[in-house]
């Protein structure tokens, strides 16, 4: 197929002369990789990418996309499972060279550019005994990850990512640049906070910070026939566990290789992955009860540092894998919904997985209303995902996760969380937002009258009165 840019040559030669970073157009050396994602089973091919190496590289692209309203993408860290980043014949904003990321021990905060990913802030806070709640591969994006909500080890103890985001820069649709907060444009802060990337560009990012260094974490395996009797016990027990203990409940295949026994190598089973960041002495105590259950085929749990359990998954999920993604919201694991994880336990490929995190705790003690991000009643959030290195497995594993997750769907809370979804339709970012959506699209019609940033989990913006 021939993927001739569509992007008329003034506007590129004005934005080439404004910026100090390159301009990759197709057929030159760096456009292959630039526009390559996480997800293989993406393949677009942009009119131009525009490497931005600071703030000002970002203003004058926005304004060149607005200008002569081109199509427009922004790339952060490009993990993208929806493919998002990426546009057909448009200009993508790639963020990737903005990769500062600075430590304020003292007022326990960091400020990450927003190309970073996670393993850029952990290399960074780790020397201080500090940890941001982030999700649970490395080499996922910042931006994308904070800007949809953010779920990961040290939820339940410490909230979602945006429930220690203090505040973020944003060049918006205009070109003109803001700092957003509690205190300045609030509203923007507000929508930032699970909105994604509706309402601008965020070049960087201040959280708080928690005192996180060494952890005891690790995977109970347990053979996949015990699927139900597994679930049925970590429904009942992970509510009234401490926050200081997270777990998410996985079916997959053992990996063929260390650290795993090679008994183990290719095998289906269902497992519990899991993260205590409390305090180490009372460690034996609270993971007592978790040791004893069942027939595990493996105890995995040690202490590590924090960020290389982060980046555990990093090696089995590389670059380049063809993935299709599903996902949504439960208020409760049904015996119903355990029927269903049953009848699709057994993955079709050896990468493919269901993973199912506990989101109670401190991200409930938020208001639905107080961010964008609207499921705050909700206890835990799955995500379907079939991967496989070969596209001639693409059909098979898409196949799997829609099929899976049709059958599950019924017993959801009705939406889902924006980071594991592909592209879905409308109606699906609707039912994520709730009744959070009618302020988002005011607030679009106030940031970005004439959706310039709409290449993502689109929220159009509201018709005038």
């Amino acid at each position: 197929m021939d993927h001739q840019p569509d992007l008329p040559q003034a506007a590129l030669e004005a934005l080439q002369g404004a910026m100090r970073g390159r301009l990759l157009r197709p057929g030159q050396e760096g456009y292959e990789a630039a526009r390559a994602v996480w997800n293989g089973m993406i393949d677009r091919h942009p009119g131009a990418i525009a490497r931005c190496i600071d703030v000002a590289d970002v203003m004058a692209a926005v304004r060149t996309a607005s200008e002569y309203d081109l199509p427009l993408a922004v790339r952060g860290g490009g993990h993208s499972a929806s493919g998002l980043a990426i546009c057909d014949g448009g200009l993508v904003i790639d963020l990737s060279a903005l990769r500062g990321v600075r430590v304020e021990p003292a007022e326990g905060s960091v400020l990450v550019a927003g190309g970073c990913t996670l393993g850029d802030v952990d290399h960074a806070t780790h020397p201080f005994g500090l940890a941001t709640p982030f999700g649970i591969i490395s080499t996922s994006g910042v931006g994308g990850l904070s800007l949809g909500g953010g779920q990961g080890y040290l939820t339940r103890r410490y909230g979602l990512t945006i429930d220690n985001l203090l505040a973020a820069d944003v060049v918006l649709a205009d070109g003109s640049f803001v700092t957003a907060s509690a205190e300045t444009h609030p509203e923007l802060f507000w929508a930032l906070r699970g909105g994604g990337g509706n309402f601008g560009v965020v070049t960087a990012f201040r959280f708080r910070c928690h005192p996180v260094a060494r952890v005891m974490a690790g995977p109970i395996l347990y053979d996949l026939e015990a699927t139900g009797e597994v679930l049925r016990w970590f429904r009942d027990f992970m509510p009234s566990a401490p926050e200081s203990l997270n777990g998410f409940f996985l079916v997959g295949t053992v990996p063929p290789a260390p650290p795993f026994p090679e008994a183990l190598h290719g095998r289906h089973v269902c497992g519990i992955v899991w993260c205590y960041c409390g305090d180490q002495a009372t460690a034996d105590s609270v993971l007592a009860p978790v040791r004893a259950f069942g027939r595990p085929l493996l105890d995995g749990l040690h202490e590590v540092p924090f960020p290389a359990l982060q980046s555990v998954f990093d090696p089995l999920y590389p670059p380049g894998l063809h993935a299709y993604w599903r996902g949504d919201f439960f208020n409760a694991i049904t015996d119903e919904a355990i029927a269903v994880h049953e009848r699709f336990a057994e993955v079709p490929t050896p990468l493919s997985a269901m993973h199912l995190y506990p989101i109670d705790g401190a991200p409930q003690r938020v208001d639905p209303d107080e961010t964008a991000f609207h499921f705050r009643e909700a206890n835990w959030s799955a995500a379907i995902v079939g991967i496989d290195p070969d596209p001639a497995n693409a059909d098979r594993i898409r196949d799997w996760a829609v099929r899976y997750w049709e059958a599950l769907h019924p017993s959801s809370a009705g939406g889902a969380y924006v980071n594991f979804m592909m592209d879905e339709g409308h109606d699906r970012v609707r039912a994520s937002y709730g009744e959070n959506y009618a302020r988002l699209a005011r607030l679009k019609a106030r940031y970005d009258p004439h959706n310039l940033f709409r290449h993502n989990h689109n929220i159009p913006p509201a018709s005038p009165a």
